[in-house]
């Protein structure tokens, strides 16, 4: 069995990985060469300040009295200069954000995986393209623009990353850094002659990263006190920076400022996904070569803000995130960057007709030319007969309309030649995502036919050793030599075919996976022919029924990826099982119990995501409730006889209720010192961190009989989990892991209904001796059951308290009692644990199961892995890289979640063995009681 387990993750991993190949490489591509436009820019140099995290709304909305919260810019853009929205993508997060805004590209997912802080692809930006850069920020973002740059002309100027904390006294203080560091800058260059005469070069940039207001509305949400006060704080110092600039310029009128954001928020303080208020920031362009402020009469938008925000008179022009990247090109003349995909905004600029064509004709070129590289690359790697061009812009319609615009502005038709460019720039989008998608269909297919072999193999693997549906054949040796030269040869056509075509790597793996797969099911074809006339003999009707029952299972666990609620149905169903089995006859009070704390744990998923709105005290009651529970199982400890304790367990139990008593204590003063902006006390933080350290070795320290290792399991996961909860959801491992108890006792009921085992008592129950091979049985229908309420428990472990397939549903108060400094990765960890906590505890109630229903581990993990993989199978498929960019985020995850739920449960499996059966003897015991 090993060589299958290896198998069995080395098939897994590569489905896992293949999507990011098929359906998320990165779009970029190299060898293009720049263009510019050939007229004079209207400014010399221009001032980029990006207000991390402001929303739209928040800034163009009027105070209750009538005033704006940013007084200078609502004037600049009643008097000065052009507005609008600028609509992002999703992630919304700040370095896809930047990427957007300054290199004119959407980042693709491959940087994920680098937490959006380091380059995973070379890119071109303004900053690399202009003469020279001065950039004061974030150390998280300036960088990487810097780090991509050629030459040496891009400074950056950062705080301490420490600086950047959402317990902090207020956060605003990292914006006045900004500001009083450009005015010191200005201030020295007087006396710098090498400083003050680049700063009078032409195509000079200067970007302001503002992370202020991001990090008030990460740890106050963005309708508190203080991201208002921090909005009003920044407009103050874009004002004074203005006037600093045009005064230290003379008044040159050669400057162009643009305001803007890289993402926004949600009410309750997260950003990553696609919800309006995340993806809508505001946009403001004034001073050199920017259109001033247009009045109309009426205009019309679908989200009807204009009359709430009193702008219903001044033209709003709306772009998309990329398009502010072309703008500032144009606006200083620099050529546009490598890998922009933006459009021009014309209706900002304030220039002549043939500036704007020039400038647009510059633009579909530029596009034209990713769109001619990415044409050729897949043309090198195609056979010739095999390879179906872009019908739209073949090579004589590029020409074509090359010419005809060209021709346009010489006879001065400027915006006929505009409108052939913006024609020209949609086909080339459209082409180059026609080229990057080219290989889809096909690699698709190639895992579709692996998973589905995969899929079959188990089955019969599951059939051939766990039943007794087959009897034992013979395989004929002449045969199975012709099966395997037969699949070598196969496999031998394939890798030439990919071989001409010099396919990466990567593409021999998915297409020469399902070779090995099928040869193995091929291979069982007696076993095949052996079960069919087995079912042949069975009633039809059952049958089918069954396999109706079981595919309905499977979709409502498809379902509840998409609908949290679906759970709710499904555990509603669950609670009426005693009923339609008819245990409750044997079992009153058990079937009862099942019941009610089914339809508790129905209720959580109907409840709304977790971290919209904290809720300290239901943290702190469920602490005092654990407590309660604790005592209660202490005292039924030592009322029982003398076999099953000793002192030593006593001292382990007394601990954990301790370091219960002690997590509900750091929670409710942690929270209330940060509402006070005094931080996180340092007292707190180590005892969170000595809580989570001492949760995973305090229960290898209990007895391993089964409720009292179960029991320790439960209190030091939870002691760990109140540290991570912030509302609602402290209650929930509890009540999953009240159900998980009455699980294991149900199955011993079902198990004597079939008649397949005499009652054991399960109170003496020892995971320790609990593994004798000789015990174990064959499979039964009724396993395929307990192997679907396994899974569905895992689903609802993991939906039950929120989805956490959005990014946005991250909430950083989770982790307050441990960290409040900005630490992507080590706030990631403790997020996930959160999720997995819950998995632990349905890991070992079904490890539980299997041991006192005497099943081999092995043949009902299989069964899960059968579930797990038809499950994967639909969202495969159900995969998007197009619509909203939540749906994307979304369709990805759940595929992730679903593969990654099966090599999980794998590692889980092993984790629960170890939990439940290993015990640390603790030294200096002088007497030892018999078990």
């Amino acid at each position: 069995i090993p060589v299958f387990i290896l198998a069995g993750l080395l098939v897994h991993f590569v489905f896992l990985v293949s999507i990011f190949d098929i359906y998320f490489s990165s779009p970029l591509v190299h060898g293009m060469t720049p263009q510019q436009t050939p007229l004079p820019p209207p400014a010399k140099r221009l001032v980029l300040f990006v207000a991390d995290g402001l929303r739209a709304d928040s800034l163009y909305e009027l105070n209750s009295n009538n005033t704006s919260r940013a007084p200078y810019l609502r004037s600049i853009l009643e008097n000065n200069g052009s507005w609008g929205i600028s609509h992002t993508r999703v992630p919304t997060e700040s370095r896809p954000g930047h990427v957007a805004l300054i290199a004119g590209f959407y980042e693709d997912v491959s940087a994920v995986a680098k937490g959006w802080k380091e380059n995973p692809v070379a890119f071109d930006s303004i900053f690399n393209e202009s003469k020279y850069t001065w950039s004061w920020g974030s150390p998280d973002i300036l960088p990487m623009f810097a780090k991509g740059a050629t030459g040496d002309h891009v400074y950056t100027f950062c705080y301490a990353a420490e600086s950047e904390d959402f317990g902090a006294q207020d956060a605003a203080k990292l914006d006045t850094w900004v500001f009083d560091h450009v005015k010191s800058f200005f201030n020295s260059s007087r006396s710098n002659q090498t400083l003050f005469s680049a700063l009078n070069e032409e195509k000079v940039v200067l970007f302001l990263h503002l992370l202020g207001i991001d990090t008030n509305g990460h740890a106050h949400r963005p309708n508190s006190r203080e991201y208002k006060e921090n909005i009003k704080i920044v407009d103050e110092g874009v004002k004074e920076i203005a006037l600093m600039i045009d005064n230290f310029y003379g008044n040159d009128g050669k400057t162009a400022f643009i305001l803007t954001s890289d993402h926004g928020m949600t009410d309750w303080g997260s950003h990553g996904a696609g919800h309006p208020s995340e993806t809508l920031t505001p946009l403001i362009v004034w001073g050199a070569g920017v259109n001033y402020p247009q009045k109309v009469t009426s205009q019309f938008f679908e989200d009807h803000f204009l009359k709430e925000w009193k702008l219903e008179n001044l033209k709003r022009l709306d772009v998309n995130q990329a398009d502010v990247a072309p703008l500032m090109a144009s606006l200083i003349g620099v050529p546009f960057p490598l890998n922009s995909v933006g459009t021009l905004p014309l209706e900002y600029l304030n220039n002549s007709a043939h500036f704007k064509a020039e400038s647009m004709f510059t633009n579909a070129v530029q596009i034209l030319e990713q769109f001619k590289v990415k044409m050729s690359q897949k043309k090198e790697t195609t056979l010739s007969f095999l390879f179906t061009p872009f019908k739209p812009l073949s090579d004589s319609e590029q020409i074509n309309f090359l010419k005809k615009t060209r021709l346009h502005i010489q006879q001065q038709k400027y915006d006929e030649a505009v409108s052939l460019c913006k024609t020209l720039i949609n086909l080339a989008l459209e082409g180059l995502s026609y080229y990057h998608t080219y290989d889809r269909l096909f690699l698709g297919l190639s895992i579709a036919v692996g998973f589905v072999g995969w899929t079959t193999y188990v089955i019969l693997v599951i059939i051939k050793t766990h039943t007794n549906l087959t009897k034992t054949v013979q395989a004929n040796n002449k045969e199975s030599t012709v099966l395997f030269y037969g699949f070598a040869c196969v496999g031998m056509i394939i890798a030439f075919f990919l071989l001409i075509q010099t396919c990466p790597w990567t593409y021999y793996v998915y297409c020469l996976l399902p070779v090995p797969v099928w040869y193995a099911v091929v291979r069982e074809l007696p076993v095949i022919q052996d079960l069919a006339t087995n079912l042949m003999s069975l009633h039809l009707g059952q049958s089918i029924g069954f396999l109706l029952v079981c595919t309905l299972g499977i979709e409502i666990l498809v379902f509840s990826f998409f609908y949290r609620s679906t759970l709710t149905v499904g555990l509603l169903v669950f609670a009426g099982w005693p009923v339609i089995t008819q245990l409750c006859v044997q079992a009153k009070t058990r079937a009862l119990i099942w019941t009610l704390l089914c339809v508790l744990l129905a209720i959580f998923p109907l409840m709304p995501v977790v971290g919209r709105e904290p809720n300290i005290p239901m943290v702190i009651g469920t602490g005092l409730l654990t407590l309660l529970i604790s005592c209660f199982s202490l005292v039924s400890l030592c009322k029982n006889e003398n076999k099953y304790r000793n002192n030593e367990d006593l001292k382990v139990h007394f601990y954990q209720m301790l370091s219960i008593a002690l997590s509900t204590y750091v929670v409710s003063s942690t929270h209330e010192s940060l509402k006070n902006k005094q931080g996180l006390p340092v007292l707190n933080q180590i005892i969170s961190w000595m809580t989570l350290v001492s949760s995973s070795v305090l229960p290898l320290l209990s007895p391993t009989f089964l409720f009292q290792r179960l029991f320790s399991i439960l209190l030091s996961l939870m002691s760990t989990y109140l540290l991570l909860s912030t509302g609602y959801e402290a209650l929930f491992p509890l009540v999953l892991s009240g159900l998980m108890f009455v699980w294991i006792t149900m199955e011993q009921e079902a198990l004597q209904r079939y008649g397949l085992s005499l009652k054991p008592k399960l109170a003496g129950f020892n995971f320790a001796y609990a593994t004798d091979i000789t015990q174990f049985r064959q499979l039964h229908l009724d396993d395929i059951r307990r192997s679907f309420f396994f899974v569905f428990f895992i689903v609802t472990a993991f939906f039950g308290t929120g989805n956490i397939a959005s990014v946005n549903s991250f909430d950083p108060a989770s982790v307050y009692c441990f960290l409040t400094v900005f630490s992507p990765f080590m706030m990631g960890g403790l997020l996930v644990l959160k999720v997995v906590i819950p998995f632990v505890l349905v890991s070992c109630a079904f490890e539980a199961v299997q041991v006192t229903t005497q099943l081999s581990s092995k043949s009902l993990f299989l069964i899960v892995l059968v579930i797990s993989d038809i499950m994967a199978l639909h969202f495969f498929f159900l995969v998007k890289d197009y619509g909203s960019w939540l749906d994307i985020g979304t369709s990805i995850s759940h595929y992730v979640l679903v593969m990654s739920l099966t090599i999980f449960m794998m590692l889980m499996n092993g984790l629960a063995q170890l939990l439940t059966t290993q015990r640390l003897e603790l030294p200096r015991r002088t007497k030892h009681h018999s078990t």
